[in-house]
């Protein structure tokens, strides 16, 4: 017999479960990474939105001059004095005003709609709730930039178009990280989350890279394109998203199991493993497998919950103040607020800092500020790992907040000497201001969405998930909103913002932060063995 091509050979070496699994966190990957790329659009074009014709005398005017000759589009026309290329209403002396309300329309919208879409995911089809999110989402970005084509200068369309589009974008995190949770046991869930939670950086990278393509010769295609493609994830979505391993009889678990796991009448799931000559020794709180009760793997009666089947009484959806009462929450849910408004001020408004400082055009400002997304992704990675080998994922989160602050004050005063500078300090400040974004919103989340408070109720995830990230998105808001009223005084009243920000998100950990150091393993929770039939 001919031996096995060394492909097969590698293909065949993973079970089916294991397939389907890459499948979901690939798929899942690219559907909120579109998210982000539809979100990035806006903090490219603002260098566009308002400038002036006299910085691009240096032969830029003839470039530009020759790009619109070359297409047909449509093009803003400078007013009398032909020194303002602004894009009205953006030309006024309050421009930075009003594209901080931009910002704040999008993301206020965000925040207040996140609180009701994991309460309302959890009563509708993911796949469904999504896919009607996604293509939402594509009409309302591509909308925004119709406004160029259409030559629309009311400020009240803009605004309407974020605060609607960032309404149904709230559709997409509880829906992905539910789903990953289904198919993800608690093994390696720091590693894991971290990496897929790059989408985030990936997304923002691929959002500048398409939006500062079109940038300066076209700025409605800076949002058309992305628009497109977030609508085409959405289709892919309702062709392919499978929202529970059960949905085609496969386990949820990481851990290679014994065939024929789940029959018509019983399926276990174990959590941790106990022994009967080790049963009073702490366990690694990460172990979950998968057994079948034929007679063969005998199971402690002691440690068997028996919980009702997916049917007719299966348990009710978690209540919102009963997913305020899990240890925890709140107390990540307001770290998170400050967190997640550094990064979002840096998302939102880092092109145009660039700008102003290195005296770069909008598209160069763009694609240098996918390096502060980069640094995200090592940043994100990092800190899974190091969450999962220490197992403290409020302190890994405060370490990287306390090094974040006087990163930032660097950032601000060494940026000003050269792009060299500015490369380095956007990836350190992306490792460290994303990493304790990424932790909270993944993989804690995640955690206390499957706490042992509740008892087996897989009905929370969303929920949960849904106040840690709503209420991060308060502080999203408002980090653009504020970093908006404050640059017209001078960037480093915005950056000293930003350290107080991060101070105060340590601040709010440093109760959890204790009870880790003082009671190790404590934060693991008791696992159980659950039985449904």
């Amino acid at each position: 017999m001919a031996p096995l091509p060394a492909g097969i050979r590698f293909i065949i070496s993973f079970s089916r479960d294991q397939w389907y699994r890459a499948f979901i966190f690939v798929l899942t990957f690219l559907l909120y990474a579109s998210f982000h790329l539809s979100r990035k659009p806006i903090s490219i074009v603002k260098g566009e939105l308002h400038r002036y014709c006299a910085a691009l005398n240096e032969g830029d005017v003839e470039l530009s001059s020759q790009s619109q000759r070359a297409s047909d589009t449509p093009r803003h026309q400078p007013p009398d004095n032909e020194t303002d290329c602004s894009w009205a209403p953006f030309d006024q002396d309050n421009y930075q005003q009003l594209l901080g309300a931009l910002d704040y329309s999008f993301l206020c919208a965000y925040a207040v709609g996140m609180y009701l879409s994991g309460i309302i995911g959890e009563r509708l089809p993911i796949r469904y709730y999504l896919t009607s999110g996604m293509l939402a989402s594509g009409a309302f970005t591509a909308l925004f930039g119709l406004g160029y084509f259409y030559n629309i200068h009311s400020f009240g369309f803009y605004v309407v178009t974020q605060i609607i589009n960032g309404l149904v974008q709230t559709t997409g995190w509880p829906s992905v990280v539910t789903c990953l949770g289904n198919w993800f046991g608690k093994g390696r869930r720091g590693l894991i989350m971290g990496v897929w939670n790059s989408h985030t950086s990936v997304g923002n990278i691929l959002g500048s890279l398409i939006a500062g393509y079109w940038v300066s010769t076209c700025w409605g295609l800076s949002f058309i394109v992305p628009g497109a493609i977030v609508a085409a994830m959405g289709i892919v979505c309702f062709l392919f998203l499978i929202e529970h391993p059960k949905d085609i009889a496969c386990s949820s678990s990481l851990v290679a199991h014994s065939r024929g796991h789940e029959n018509s009448a019983h399926r276990f799931r174990l959590q941790k493993q106990v022994f009967a000559d080790n049963e009073n020794k702490p366990l690694d709180p990460e172990i979950q497998c998968l057994l079948l009760s034929d007679g063969k793997h005998p199971v402690h009666q002691s440690h068997v919950v028996v919980l009702p089947a997916d049917g007719g009484g299966s348990m009710a959806a978690i209540s919102f103040t009963g997913a305020l009462r899990i240890p925890g929450v709140i107390e990540f849910s307001l770290c998170l607020l400050f967190a997640k408004l550094v990064s979002y001020t840096f998302l939102f408004w880092l092109p145009l800092y660039i700008t102003s400082v290195d005296h770069l055009d909008a598209r160069q400002a763009g694609e240098l500020s996918t390096l502060f997304d980069v640094g995200g992704i090592f940043g994100g990675i990092l800190a899974g790992v190091i969450s999962d080998r220490l197992e403290k994922r409020a302190s890994t989160c405060g370490l990287m907040l306390l090094l974040a602050a006087p990163t930032l004050y660097m950032f601000s005063t060494i940026s000003r000497m050269g792009l060299e500078a500015t490369i380095a300090m956007l990836l350190l400040s992306g490792a460290l201001v994303s990493g304790p974004y990424a932790l909270i919103t993944t993989a804690v989340s995640a955690d206390l969405g499957t706490h042992k408070s509740l008892k087996g109720n897989s009905h929370a995830l969303a929920t949960v998930t849904a106040i840690i990230d709503g209420t991060g998105s308060v502080g999203a808001a408002l980090g653009p909103l504020l970093a908006g009223l404050l640059s017209p005084s001078g960037w480093n009243n915005v950056f000293y913002m930003l350290m107080v920000a991060d101070a105060c998100a340590l601040l709010f950990l440093i109760r959890l932060i204790h009870k880790e150091l003082s009671c190790p393993g404590s934060a693991a929770g008791d696992q159980v063995l659950f039985k449904e039939h």
